[in-house]
């Protein structure tokens, strides 16, 4: 890989000779140029290729570099003497146009926004069909016989979200017992009916918050947990292989999860409405001199099994959403460093969203059945 330049007049004539192989090191114009010396007045360059041996693109480079010399100080470019695969080569690369970039790239207009939004919360609706049926077909094939759940994992489910989420619900739920006792009574005091205290207490735990209110504990802290746990696995391949094993990922990681959330969220459910209750009694003695048997009294007698068994329907629903919403979130997340908490986060969002939801058109059902 030789070149060398010397002058004919006010002509630059690049001698090249021997084989150009990428595997050496390309000769810069440049230098040549400057050593050279006497290139002021030139107005053309030639090659002379008559000791040119084997080459490859490594020649190309090279004279791409004179080609480049040559626009810039207004020089010709003379490339009749090179060989007729080197200048068929030239004009391939030169022909090849220059993309512009643009720096602010456009906005696209507002209805063009909303159909990308629209398109993007179709995809997301198909995905939770899709993935829910999945489920259901799981489910479906362990009545049958067909699949087979590890209940390992299931059982460390239920351990992990009864006894282990004991603490958390009960602190929120005798509070929120107390919170509703106390407005019950700031304001029943003004009409003499404090006795009337438990009434409220009975119908807001029993109907509402205790579900809802375990629901939502538990969608922040199950359901991210079920989102971070396949999240990672995801990201580490675990669900490819056993994919690639041929183990269904939704029956071997999702049923278990599903569905020991879904046993242990009526039970919590009817605790926290107990606790609820209890601390609303707590309000009901100290507050309204209620005794025990007053309280208790007055519950009984306002409150019905169809109003614990709402609160429990409630509680169910609730852990087949937040199962659903954490496995799926987690089932879906991305491969970068930052998708695990992206998908924990949608979790949360999403199972809280249709708690809330799912408790309106509960409600509304029960209010035209006359529940």
């Amino acid at each position: 890989m030789n070149a060398a330049i010397h002058r004919e007049g006010r002509t630059l004539i690049v001698q090249l000779a021997g084989d150009w192989k990428l595997a050496g090191a390309i000769p810069r114009f440049g230098p040549l140029l400057e050593a050279e010396g006497d290139a002021g007045g030139a107005q053309a360059v030639d090659f002379d290729t008559a000791t040119l041996g084997h080459w490859d693109s490594s020649l190309l480079a090279f004279l791409v570099q004179i080609s480049d010399h040559c626009e810039v100080h207004d020089l010709e470019f003379r490339e009749e003497n090179l060989p007729d695969d080197v200048i068929r080569l030239l004009e391939l690369a030169r022909i090849v146009p220059e993309r512009d970039v643009d720096d602010k790239p456009t906005q696209p207009s507002l209805v063009a926004r909303l159909g990308q939004k629209g398109l993007a919360g179709y995809d997301a609706f198909m995905a939770a069909v899709t993935f829910g049926g999945e489920v259901a077909g799981g489910v479906g094939g362990l009545l049958r016989g067909r699949v087979r759940m590890r209940w390992r994992e299931f059982w460390g489910v239920v351990q992990s979200n009864s006894s282990g989420a004991l603490p958390i619900v009960t602190l929120i739920s005798f509070l929120v017992g107390m919170i509703i006792s106390f407005l019950g009574a700031v304001v029943l005091r003004r009409f003499g009916a404090g006795y009337f205290v438990s009434y409220l207490v009975g119908y807001g735990m029993l109907r509402e918050m205790a579900a809802l209110m375990t629901g939502i504990i538990m969608a922040g802290r199950t359901g991210a947990a079920f989102a971070a746990e396949l999240g990672s696995m995801k990201i580490t391949e675990e669900i490819d292989a056993f994919r690639t094993l041929g183990i269904s990922p939704v029956d071997h990681l999702v049923l278990p999860r599903v569905l020991g959330l879904l046993v242990t969220m009526p039970l919590l459910t009817i605790y926290a409405a107990f606790i609820g209750i209890l601390g609303g009694l707590v309000v009901a003695i100290n507050v309204l001199d209620l005794t025990t048997t007053q309280f208790t009294g007055g519950l009984l007698a306002a409150v019905t099994l169809s109003d614990g068994l709402l609160g429990v329907f409630k509680g169910t629903v609730f852990g087949l959403i937040i199962g659903l919403a954490g496995c799926m979130k987690g089932m879906q997340t991305g491969s970068d460093a930052g998708a695990v908490g992206r998908a924990a986060t949608s979790a949360v969002v999403l199972g809280i969203t249709l708690i809330i939801g799912a408790n309106a058109v509960i409600d509304w059902l029960a209010v035209l059945l006359d529940i």
